[in-house]
C-alpha cells in the first residue's frame, strides 16, 4: 500500500489539446497527485474565466465553505448557484483523460488548445488565448502581488 504524501500538490502549467470528443489528457504529474493523495474522481466547475478542477474530497470542503458563507451572507446565493450549478463529476479513463462537458467548453470558448495550471490543491483549465491574456496581466501587476506577499 502506498503512503499518502501531503507534499504532493498540483504545480506547474502545461499546454494541451482536446481531442475531437472534448477529452483532455491529464498530465502524469497531476495524475500522480490524484492517485497518491486523492481518488481519481474529479469535480469540474465553472469559475470566473476558467474551469476549476478539484478532487472530490477537496471539492466537498469548498461546498461546506460555500454553505457556511451563504448562511452568514444570503447575498452570496447567486454566486453559489453559479458555481455549484456548474459542477460536473468526471472520472479519469484508462488513458488518464477526462471529458470536458460541452457546456463548460462553450462557456469559456474552449475549442481545442488549453492550458492546465496547478493551483496547489486543485488545477484550472483555461482556453490558451485567455490564459496568455491573464498571464500578461498578472506579469504587468506583479509588483503589487509581491508587496501583498511580503506583508504577512
Amino acid at each position: 500500500m502506498k503512503k499518502k504524501s501531503s507534499k504532493l500538490r498540483f504545480r506547474g502549467f502545461s499546454e494541451h489539446a482536446l481531442d475531437a470528443k472534448g477529452r483532455l489528457n491529464i498530465p502524469a504529474r497531476f495524475r500522480n497527485v490524484l492517485q497518491e493523495v486523492y481518488s481519481g474522481e474529479l469535480i469540474v466547475t465553472i469559475w470566473q474565466k476558467c474551469l476549476k478542477v478539484y478532487p472530490v474530497a477537496r471539492w466537498e470542503q469548498e461546498e461546506e465553505k460555500l454553505l457556511s458563507k451563504q448562511e452568514k451572507d444570503p447575498s452570496l446565493e447567486p454566486f453559489v448557484r453559479y458555481v455549484v450549478g456548474g459542477v460536473h463529476e468526471c472520472t479519469l479513463d484508462k488513458q488518464g483523460r477526462i471529458l470536458i462537458p460541452a457546456g463548460c467548453r462553450k462557456r469559456f470558448g474552449i475549442v481545442k488548445d488549453v492550458v492546465l495550471s496547478g493551483m496547489v490543491d486543485h488545477f484550472e483549465i483555461w482556453d490558451q488565448v485567455a490564459w496568455q491574456q491573464e498571464a500578461d496581466r498578472t506579469q504587468q501587476d506583479f509588483g503589487k502581488y509581491t508587496v501583498s506577499m511580503a506583508s504577512g
